[in-house]
């Protein structure tokens, strides 16, 4: 594929300084030029590595699978010059080089004197907005961008609702894997609805975590089935599958900011907004080839988001330093 893109690069369709450079779409000359390109490539070669159509392999998801994609930043094009592009990885958060770090120790004291009246109150269920790459054995990656809601009930049975939606880019097609097959679909369509039965748990993360920065610790420990210390990479998965089962209350979150701030290697490194627009203090882990930015709220340490991108190129894999793995962003 490197010459197809090397082919996109040397077009150039969007240029370094124009207004549309960026997680916004492709502006109408830009997209006649793509567009153009596309239909002119002798072999075809590019347009036959599209996202696929009926009858070809089911895409494998998940965290394995991003492992070995490639992070594109344009646009993929699934059929002709009048169907609207779709969606494309997004790029890595940008810290404001001018911000100031709040360090955690401080963001913890912080959570800590918003959490001072118990408001807001722990919830169980989440809401959440997602990106994770895709592939599949003979194509390129394509980015789902997705939205869950999971409410709970009082005799313990839930819904969940999960859309196909992308808040860069309110009112265009998304790209959904509902029914097997990658394809565009409204902006907002649903791709389940589903009410659960009753159920309980009093194992982590289905039982409600506490408000103590050790018992936290233990908790987290236990939802992450293993039974030494957490390491920070550890930690912040964990923090994931927290969020991804309960909304947290001030006290939650200030235990929580409490075991971030002795997480070591979680450094603090300034100012971003997140893709929901959302300002935030911004903390990193460099792993090994991943890179972990944790996102928080500065006034009361409630994390925001979690991005996941890679440090190093891959060249086996064609995976280039700073392609985004997946991301979540969580709201009350």
């Amino acid at each position: 594929m490197a010459d197809e893109l090397e082919l996109l690069r040397s077009a150039n369709p969007v240029p370094h300084d124009g207004p549309h450079f960026g997680d916004g779409p492709l502006d109408h000359d830009a997209e006649r030029r793509l567009e153009r390109l596309l239909r002119e490539r002798p072999s075809g070669r590019l347009r036959d590595r599209l996202p696929p159509g009926p009858g070809r392999p089911r895409l494998a998801w998940g965290l394995v699978a991003t492992a070995v994609v490639a992070g594109l930043t344009l646009t993929l094009v699934l059929s002709g010059p009048d169907t609207a592009p779709a969606v494309a990885a997004p790029r890595p958060l940008v810290v404001q080089t001018d911000s100031t770090p709040v360090p955690l120790d401080r963001l913890a004291e912080r959570a800590e004197q918003a959490a001072a009246d118990g408001t807001p109150r722990l919830r169980k269920g989440t809401h959440v907005q997602s990106w994770s790459l895709g592939m599949s054995d003979d194509k390129p990656p394509i980015t789902l961008p997705e939205e869950r809601i999971v409410r709970w009930r009082a005799d313990a049975s839930h819904t969940a609702l999960v859309v196909a939606t992308d808040p860069r880019h309110p009112g265009r097609p998304v790209l959904s894997d509902a029914g097997g097959e990658p394809h565009l679909v409204d902006d907002g369509h649903v791709i389940s609805d589903r009410t659960y039965p009753p159920s309980w748990s009093d194992a982590p993360p289905q039982s409600p975590p506490p408000s103590d920065p050790a018992r936290l610790r233990a908790y987290l420990t236990e939802a992450q089935y293993t039974d030494g210390p957490l390491t920070t990479p550890q930690l912040l998965d964990a923090v994931e599958v927290l969020l991804d089962h309960w909304t947290l209350g001030a006290r939650e979150t200030a235990a929580l900011v409490r075991l971030l701030a002795d997480a070591e290697g979680l450094r603090p490194v300034g100012q971003v907004t997140d893709r929901l627009g959302r300002r935030g203090q911004a903390y990193v882990y460099d792993g090994s080839g991943v890179r972990h930015m944790l996102i928080t709220d500065p006034a009361t340490g409630a994390v925001l988001g979690l991005e996941s991108t890679f440090t190093a190129d891959e060249p086996e894999y064609g995976v280039k330093k700073g392609a985004v793995m997946s991301y979540s962003a969580w709201m009350r």
